[in-house]
């Protein structure tokens, strides 16, 4: 234990005099949260690879209040969304050239789209949210018509409701589920044949207590049809992860609601609309823990969009503060950075966050640009701990995570991830110490409990001899100081007799 404090200690001087760890001292728009919520500065976990706009991309217009983004393979689908069209990017040897712009199609009376805000692409079809013409459109590779997606008749959908679909996906059987400005019953879904089939995964229905008893004991008629229905609350933005289920945000919540757990503005959805999104953390998944007001940016974090990557991890957007927010599978936060200006890596109005693999691709509306951001050193080392633990090969990852040491020592998930590791190759009393070191009680006591176990069966022979030894040596002594006081006895009795 001496040696693992001493080694320990090593990690954090070298850390804080690592040229990595300096080299990424300036930038200072990258941090995390301590074991106290407390913000701690870090390294900056990505870096701007590209900045593009439509002078870099050969437009002759710029991008107008630009909404939806998707990413297939290498190509980037842009919905310009005031200039009425798909914008195809081709990523090739890292340089970004427009493949096709897509504003019109065959087959069809109305072949033209009106504010289009999303788009999702399968092999062999594209399905766009053609808002502003009420409808999805489903079309072929080659452009041509296949169906469309419009209001539903039916009595469980509003019919007082314009018919405005602005966020999509698409599922293996081409199973539409899309997001309904205005409607707050949950995701709409429709089957491949175009037939509505219900909502999945309604809200839960959020409110402030006191305007509760407002409303329902003390205010007016008047008063309370002025008052806000408590009823759940519309997502903003929906995405799907490589297993199948839809994660999604909201930005509609009460701030109180946050800290008592009653609402969340990140989910993950199975089939049935269950959430199913892990929060073993040490702070739930609400991004910004901590509200100071920044000028005119307050309050907390509001998600406008949220993509998942291969490995589990996934990213969310904030619109209030142009912040991205990483999470492990677990809901350990990975990284906060970003923010507000116009600076290379800051956002002035961000509507759309995609992935190419670990890049992240940040669309904003405002400066009518795509941001692509890719890894630094040290984002991917911690990217490459945790792809090792997923494989199995935990001594690696434990290694790969005293390098993310090395360049940051307040990385509270690396303590983490060393002990995990440990754990993994029952090395019980080295993870422990770990766990110590950033407070990580469920933890410890997990490797305390199997440390006791291995212990126990490490020394099972001592412990039994010594269980005989406490059982049966008192009854040898008692036996013997009974048999010396008989025999003594009896040399008295012989005594007195002769």
């Amino acid at each position: 234990m001496k040696k693992i404090a001493v080694l320990t200690a090593l990690v954090l001087v070298l850390a804080a005099a690592s040229p990595a760890a300096l080299s990424n001292a300036d930038s200072g728009y990258s941090y995390n949260y301590d074991f106290w919520g407390e913000e701690i500065h870090s390294p900056n976990p990505y870096a701007v690879k590209k900045t593009l706009t439509h002078i870099e991309l050969g437009l002759e217009d710029k991008l107008s209040k630009a909404q939806g983004l998707f990413v297939k393979d290498n190509l980037i689908y842009i919905c310009d969304t005031g200039n009425n069209r798909i914008i195809v990017i081709e990523c090739v040897d890292e340089e970004y050239n427009v493949k096709e712009i897509i504003d019109s199609f065959e087959g069809a009376e109305l072949n033209t789209f009106n504010s289009p805000n999303d788009i999702f692409v399968t092999d062999e079809h594209y399905f766009i949210a053609d808002t502003e013409n009420n409808r999805i459109v489903k079309l072929t590779k080659d452009l041509q018509f296949v169906m469309e997606f419009t209001k539903p008749d039916d009595i469980n959908f509003d019919q007082s409701i314009t018919f405005l679909p602005s966020k999509i996906i698409v599922d293996g059987a081409d199973r539409v589920f899309c997001l309904v400005k205005r409607v707050n019953k949950g995701i709409v879904k429709y089957e491949n044949d175009g037939k509505f089939n219900g909502f999945v995964g309604a809200t839960p229905v959020t409110y402030d207590l006191l305007d509760y008893i407002w409303k329902t004991w003390i205010a007016s008629d008047a008063q309370a049809d002025a008052m806000s229905d408590f009823v759940p609350t519309e997502y903003d933005n929906i995405a799907t992860d490589n297993e199948g289920f839809m994660y999604v945000v909201t930005a509609n919540f009460y701030e109180g609601s946050l800290s008592d757990g009653s609402v969340d503005p990140i989910r993950r959805l199975n089939s049935l609309g269950n959430d199913i999104l892990v929060q073993n953390g040490d702070w739930v998944v609400i991004g910004d823990l901590n509200w100071a007001d920044e000028g005119v940016y307050t309050g907390a974090s509001r998600m406008v969009d949220i993509t998942a990557l291969d490995d589990g991890t996934y990213f969310a957007l904030d619109r209030i503060r142009g912040r991205i927010f990483g999470y492990d599978d677990q809901g350990n936060i990975l990284c906060c950075f970003g923010g507000n200006g116009n600076k290379d890596g800051y956002f002035r109005m961000p509507t759309a966050l995609e992935h190419m693999g670990h890049d992240l691709l940040v669309l904003d509306s405002q400066d009518a640009q795509l941001t692509v951001l890719t890894p630094t050193f040290y984002g991917k080392k911690i990217f490459s701990a945790i792809y090792e633990y997923q494989q199995g090969r935990y001594d690696k990852s434990a290694e790969e995570w005293k390098e993310v040491l090395m360049i940051n020592g307040n990385n509270e998930l690396a303590y983490k991830g060393i002990g995990r590791a440990l754990l993994r190759q029952d090395k019980y009393e080295e993870a422990m110490s770990y766990f110590k070191i950033k407070y990580s009680d469920k933890n410890y006591g997990d490797a305390f409990q199997l440390y006791r176990k291995q212990w126990v069966e490490d020394h099972i022979v001592l412990i039994f001899i010594v269980i005989i030894l406490v059982l049966v040596v008192p009854l040898l002594i008692g036996r013997i100081k009974k048999v010396r006081w008989e025999v003594k006895a009896f040399e008295n009795d012989s005594k007195k007799n002769n």
